[in-house]
């Protein structure tokens, strides 16, 4: 991000964004200024109201007339205010809603470790809650700053081309309300800064708590668990009380003087009506003109905080959007072959060298090929899936399929050939039959049944209350496990991509359904180049090779024949999976 945009006011920032609608916002203002027009006029009736009582007409038409006609200015004042802040409404909701779109594109187009080292609580109240929160602020801004500040200010000059002494007059109170008001920023910065803190904080824990209240119930965790949600509400709801006791009483002084207008007009012009250098007809209508002339300046010191939280908001949309991403051309021809190579291919989840987890890492995975990843926990193995299926980029070496990198590969048309199905499965809160269509979503009922067939979970979703009509719940929390798996896996099926990565597929499939999945997987695999990462080593020995990571480092590789025969790490880990599968 330059210079220039960190300098940008969130206000300037968002009016950026407008795009389209910047038409709606200048229409807004003309609006406004037209409203501040009518909201004007009626202190200019009054004052010949005023005058025609001074000098004593007794015509009750003269009155009624300037009545009514102040009353039509008014009504035009409300009717236009509304014009204006509908325009700045309809604009807001529309520039909002394209900047959460363009959030979460871009959260798409992130490396999905960024996206994971972010707490998920804090992007969902940032792109749901706070981005909601600015609506009513940012559609009233405009219309409100142009009245509020164009009001006052055309007052100002007509009093000052009356009498500038009275011009002064009416603005002695301005500098002991600014001195009062600066009194009171002293240190806001700080205290700001600690409720943004400590609010995040009690969002995160209160998600963390709803969360995890399976586990706290079983270990019994429910009081100390709650005893922190507890702190973080009161550091929340005291770091406002905090705020406000230390600012209340410079607040108070602000509000009340800065107003208060009449306590150096009435007895300056008084003394200057006695000299007879101001006329009583011109005192009078500046003491009218004078009684709401910094209530309006008032209100705009009071979106001051609003317009911190616009820019804390916006920085924190701003930091999501200028986040680095995976680059990728916008088009490019695919290669037709579905052989893949890693060269030397290195990778930290983190810009820290010496956090790096891959180390030099070489394969070949041939098309249609059927490749294995085995290894101690927290080997690698995992990581090389992912970085095949884009989900990162590599830090150093290269990927590529059918010959070409795959960073020079459109992303959309890189991810058509690839269908990823991880341990960590997840499914969104609609029906099963909607989520094993997301694998391809013009499929048809038969073709998502055949997938489901084919991926042994067809049974089990006719035995669900509403069969594949049923509702999964939020992340799939309906169904099991090994439920959640396998409708993952027929996703994944349905998808009929070129490559095929299981990353521990079957982790919590019970054996049984275990074999059925691999039935399935063979079958609807053939032809295809599958990669597979198991624990359970009976599930890869017919692999065409098998690549034992260890310490993100490709330790040996070959069939499991030729491993089994090397009596090194992977003859350990076959008899140690063998004695579990006997004692099992």
């Amino acid at each position: 991000m330059d210079e220039n945009r960190k300098s940008q006011s969130p206000i300037a920032w968002v009016l950026g964004q407008t795009g389209d609608h910047g038409w709606q916002y200048v229409l807004s203002v003309i609006l406004a200024v037209i409203g501040v027009a009518f909201s004007v006029a009626p202190y200019f009736v009054v004052v010949g109201i005023v005058q025609g009582l001074m000098e004593g007409r007794q015509d009750f038409s003269f009155y009624l007339t300037r009545c009514l006609i102040m009353a039509a200015l008014w009504l035009g004042r409300v009717l236009f205010h509304s014009f204006s802040t509908a325009a700045s409404h309809v604009a807001t909701f529309a520039v909002l809603g394209e900047i959460r779109k363009r959030c979460t594109e871009k959260l798409a187009r992130m490396p999905l470790g960024a996206v994971l080292t972010q707490s998920s609580g804090a992007l969902k109240n940032t792109l749901v809650e706070r981005i909601d929160s600015i609506e009513t602020t940012l559609a009233h801004i405009v219309p409100e700053f142009t009245a509020n500040l164009l009001v006052p200010v055309i007052i100002e000059i007509y009093i000052f081309t009356i009498d500038w002494r009275m011009g002064l007059a009416s603005l002695v109170t301005v500098p002991i309300g600014m001195f009062s008001y600066a009194l009171m920023m002293l240190g806001s910065g700080d205290f700001y800064q600690h409720t943004i803190t400590a609010t995040k904080a009690l969002n995160d824990t209160a998600v963390e708590y709803i969360n995890g209240i399976q586990v706290i119930k079983v270990f019994g965790k429910t009081k100390s668990s709650y005893d922190r949600f507890v702190h973080d509400a009161y550091e929340a709801a005291h770091s406002f009380i905090d705020w406000m006791r230390a600012s209340i009483l410079p607040m108070t002084f602000a509000m009340v003087v800065m107003p208060s207008t009449m306590v150096s007009v009435l007895p300056i012009g008084g003394i200057l009506v006695k000299k007879g250098s101001l006329s009583p007809q011109d005192f009078v209508m500046i003491i009218i003109l004078s009684v709401g002339l910094i209530t309006p300046f008032v209100t705009l010191m009071s979106y001051s905080d609003d317009l911190r939280t616009m820019g804390t908001i916006f920085g924190e949309v701003r930091a999501i959007l200028d986040a680095p991403e995976m680059v990728r051309p916008e088009t490019g021809n695919v290669p037709e072959k579905n052989d893949l190579e890693l060269k030397d291919v290195h990778f930290s989840y983190h810009t820290d060298a010496d956090t790096e987890v891959l180390h030099g890492v070489s394969m070949k995975i041939p098309e249609g090929s059927f490749a294995a990843l085995v290894g101690p926990s927290g080997s690698g193995k995992s990581t090389i899936a992912r970085l095949i299926a884009a989900l990162w980029d590599v830090t150093g070496g290269s990927i590529s399929i059918g010959g070409r990198d795959i960073r020079d590969i459109p992303q959309e048309a890189y991810a058509d050939k690839v269908a990823f199905v991880s341990q960590d499965n997840y499914l969104f809160n609609m029906t099963v039959r909607e989520n094993i269509r997301l694998g391809r979503p013009s499929a048809t009922d038969e073709e998502v049944e055949e997938a489901a067939k084919m991926s042994g979970c067809h049974d089990f979703i006719l035995s669900l209350e509403k069969g594949y009509d049923t509702m999964v719940g939020s992340s799939g929390g309906h169904l099991s496990g090994g439920e959640r798996q396998r409708i993952s896996i027929a996703r994944a099926m349905l998808k009929a991509a070129p490559v095929v990565i299981l990353d521990e597929a079957t982790a919590y499939t019970d054996p049984e359904n275990e074999a059925v999945i691999q039935r399935s997987v063979s079958k609807l695999t053939e032809g295809k180049t599958l990669i597979v990462i198991a624990h359970r080593l009976s599930t890869i020995v017919d692999a065409d090779r098998i690549y034992v990571v260890k310490d993100g480092r490709i330790h040996e590789q070959g069939t499991h024949e030729e491993l089994l025969a090397h009596h090194d790490l992977y003859e350990k880990m076959w008899k140690a999976h063998m004695e579990v599968k006997d004692n099992g």
